[in-house]
């Protein structure tokens, strides 16, 4: 009984070791590099990994290599949703919405998309509605174009490429050019913009929110319409911004 004891969390220790691997990785790994680096036998971790994908932890890309599955995502969004921070990160926003006198909230990257994880909206009759939950593209949001400013140049390319760049606004960049040239400009001031590019009538701007590593993890954005503020007039409130991305940045360390 010890013995199966010690081998079933021998096993269960490999499993986490694994999907902590993968979830950090900058870029998809194939079996053999992360067995290397787990220190597993080939034969393990195969088998491990087969189990995994059956589960939909992980996934196999076009290139046979591993990357996060719908079940982790799920999992990294609850952690992120927990009730444990939920209280100060609120407050965080609040208080961000207030000093801005708009719609704050944070952003997740999930494949070509960004996830609206959380707002606080304002009180005037007419804002832009969208509700938590919401899926916004990544080629025209300020959130989007700044999490894609993060990604390696090669990377951020195949993904530009493969991309519908689409007109959904009277701005929307839809030359892969010219979206490029814009992105480099938001990675050297790791300021997201839109103006126009995804509502008509609507500007926004997003700054970072980093993870232990320094790496972006999530993106803290404010929105208008362009009748109470212009993307100038909200551009002026980037240090407050900055500020509250900070402070959400330290409350993700203490998860």
């Amino acid at each position: 009984m010890t013995v199966q004891r010690r081998e079933k969390g021998s096993s269960i220790t490999r499993v986490l070791e694994i999907i902590e691997a993968i979830s950090r990785a900058e870029r998809p790994m194939s079996p053999a590099e992360l067995a290397f680096l787990l220190d597993i036998p080939k034969p393990s971790i195969h088998r491990l990994l087969q189990q995994l994908e059956a589960d939909n932890y992980v996934q196999i890309n076009m290139r046979g290599l591993l990357v996060p599955g719908d079940r982790m995502h799920s999992i990294a969004l609850g952690v992120l949703h927990s009730s444990r921070f939920k209280a100060l990160r609120q407050a965080i926003l609040k208080k961000l919405a207030e000093t801005i006198g708009e719609t704050c909230g944070i952003a997740i990257p999930d494949g070509i998309e960004m996830i609206y994880y959380d707002r606080v909206q304002t009180n005037w009759p007419l804002r832009v509605n969208l509700p938590v939950g919401s899926h916004t593209p990544v080629a025209c949001t300020a959130s989007g174009k700044l999490y894609l400013s993060s990604l390696p140049k090669e990377r951020r390319h195949r993904i530009i490429g493969k991309l519908s760049l689409e007109k959904l606004a009277r701005n929307t960049l839809i030359e892969s050019e010219s979206l490029e040239k814009e992105l480099i400009n938001i990675q050297a001031n790791e300021l997201g913009t839109d103006n126009e590019e995804f509502i008509d009538g609507m500007v926004a701007c997003s700054v970072p929110i980093k993870d232990q590593d320094g790496k972006l993890f999530a993106c803290l954005f404010t929105h208008a319409p362009v009748i109470r503020k212009s993307l100038d007039e909200l551009l002026a409130f980037e240090p407050a911004l900055r500020h509250a991305a900070i402070e959400l940045g330290d409350l993700l360390k203490e998860q």
